[in-house]
């Protein structure tokens, strides 16, 4: 399905480079496996060739998807749930969806909660997760480094 140098999103984790595809065997059993480079925090993850559909792999958006994910974060006004608990769950859904457009929401009524009203522990964790997410799809999706789309998402969330 995906090839050796193709730029892939893993939900909840990010984005990253399928540097090779080798076969292992873990408890017992022999598999084939992805194994992708992040872009971020030079991680290295292992993904089962065989159910890549079922976790939600897919690959990293196009330039007009990055336009839209900018104008996701530059959107000024937030609807958020003012109860804790549904509002982590509703985000935690949207995280794990392995959407960008969605991960963009979660970072954008976070980032200006958090200027608004600051946050809570658990939200602030979800804020850091969610936010380098979505910067390991930009860094790839535009080809730039980390810093660069960093300081983009802060300009469009001005900040």
């Amino acid at each position: 399905m995906y090839s050796v140098g193709d730029k892939i999103v893993y939900p909840m984790h990010g984005a990253g480079v399928i540097e090779s595809i080798e076969e292992k065997e873990i408890l017992g059993q022999r598999q084939s496996y992805y194994v992708m480079k992040m872009p971020i925090g030079d991680m290295k993850v292992m993904i089962p060739t065989h159910n890549v559909i079922d976790i939600g792999i897919r690959g990293i958006i196009t330039s007009q998807d990055v336009e839209k994910v900018f104008q996701i974060l530059s959107e000024q006004e937030i609807n958020i749930n003012t109860n804790w608990n549904k509002r982590y769950r509703e985000n935690m859904i949207k995280i794990k969806s392995g959407n960008i457009f969605e991960v963009a929401d979660v970072v954008r009524t976070l980032m200006i909660r958090e200027r608004e009203k600051g946050l809570s522990t658990g939200e602030r964790k979800m804020l850091n997760s969610a936010r380098q997410i979505l910067v390991s799809e930009l860094v790839l999706a535009k080809n730039m480094k980390q810093m660069e789309v960093e300081d983009l998402i802060n300009k469009y969330l001005n900040f």
